[in-house]
């Protein structure tokens, strides 16, 4: 029984460190501090992809009282640990992303032209900012047809969960 309790320490101990490095990339002071808009950033870098108002909600959680536009090691950590332990903000599986590219795609021809999707990606739900469909499509267009063939996208934005977390 105190074997369990010690491997679940250290399980912890490594997620806590994972989280620390992530989060000293972006603390460009080296004062345990980072800009509130990198958390983002930190998160997704940890494996999680949160919607926006996901990342709002745990931008509440860590943030102080009197926001300052930074955020503390000391208080996001803890929070961190946690979405991270209940493998919270997973990424979409392969097979959802597939569904949804091909419900876009009225002609079944298996790609979407690059008109369409941004119309789709910064029109309806969550949209896209500019930047965030510039950098999409950086990745996703082929440059010869100006197209999305979705199922090579695809391939490039799953994440390979294996060696995600301590086992």
């Amino acid at each position: 029984m105190a074997e369990e309790g010690s491997n679940e320490d250290g399980v912890v101990a490594e997620i806590e460190k994972k989280i620390t490095e992530a989060f000293k990339v972006f603390d460009h002071e080296g004062n345990e501090t980072v800009d509130v808009r990198e958390i983002g950033s930190i998160v997704r870098s940890l494996g999680c992809f949160p919607t926006e108002a996901e990342l709002h909600e745990l931008l509440a959680k860590v943030e102080e009282e009197e926001p300052t536009g930074y955020v503390h090691l000391e208080k996001f950590l803890p929070v961190m640990t946690k979405v991270l332990l209940d493998r919270s903000y997973r990424p979409i599986p392969e097979d959802v992303l597939l569904h949804a590219f091909e419900a876009l795609d009225e002609n079944k021809s298996g790609y979407i032209t690059k008109e369409e999707l941004v119309k789709h990606m910064t029109e309806e739900g969550e949209p896209f900012t500019e930047e965030e469909m510039e950098e999409m499509l950086s990745s996703a267009l082929d440059p010869e047809t100006n197209a999305v063939h979705y199922r090579n996208y695809i391939s490039l934005m799953v994440v390979d969960e294996t060696d995600d977390l301590p086992q």
